[in-house]
């Protein structure tokens, strides 16, 4: 596993960006699909359906994307994940502090819900009480899975000798990383 400041033994062509909610996985996702010319496509956009129900073309659709040469999504939804991992050749890893991650997250869903900010498919953020009462709101949800990264990319790592696995601690080393690609 490499640290931001790591040279890469590749040029990175297919790009997955793994983290918890909140990380910023899909900001940087397409700050890196601008850095590079490579097209970005959000995953969340694959998969949720109207009324946030999984689309039956997700996974016909994330097998479209990654049989192209070049491309950038995050690393999400556990049908696709061996998918993805299988064809990327870099996997960056977004393990940032929870204290930042949750504070992330809390504030993009007061932001979406408040605003009624339509997302995938005709879809809005539920009203902010949902936390309370719905155990996969998005903030409940950041909460409970925040710790089962490290073993997912420890797993996908080891099944992909060939997938370089960069882990970015801050948005310091993000930014590093994101310039020294780029450049």
């Amino acid at each position: 596993m490499l640290g931001a400041d790591d040279p890469l033994p590749i040029r990175p062509r297919r790009i997955l960006v793994a983290g918890v909610s909140g990380s910023g996985k899909t900001t940087l996702a397409a700050r890196i699909a601008d850095a590079v010319g490579s097209p970005h496509t959000e995953i969340d956009a694959l998969f949720h359906g109207p009324d946030w129900t999984p689309r039956p073309e997700f996974l016909d659709d994330v097998a479209a994307l990654i049989a192209q040469p070049v491309w950038v999504t995050e690393w999400q939804y556990a049908s696709a994940r061996a998918l993805l991992a299988a064809r990327a050749d870099t996997l960056l890893w977004l393990d940032l502090p929870f204290r930042v991650t949750l504070w992330r997250v809390v504030r993009r869903t007061v932001r979406r819900s408040r605003r009624r900010e339509v997302l995938w498919n005709g879809n809005v953020e539920p009203p902010l009480h949902s936390m309370l009462t719905d155990r996969d709101h998005i903030i409940r949800w950041a909460i409970r899975t925040r710790r089962k990264y490290p073993a997912l990319v420890a797993r996908a790592a080891a099944a992909h000798p060939g997938l370089v696995v960069v882990r970015l601690r801050s948005q310091r080393e993000i930014d590093a990383w994101l310039a020294a690609t780029s450049s």
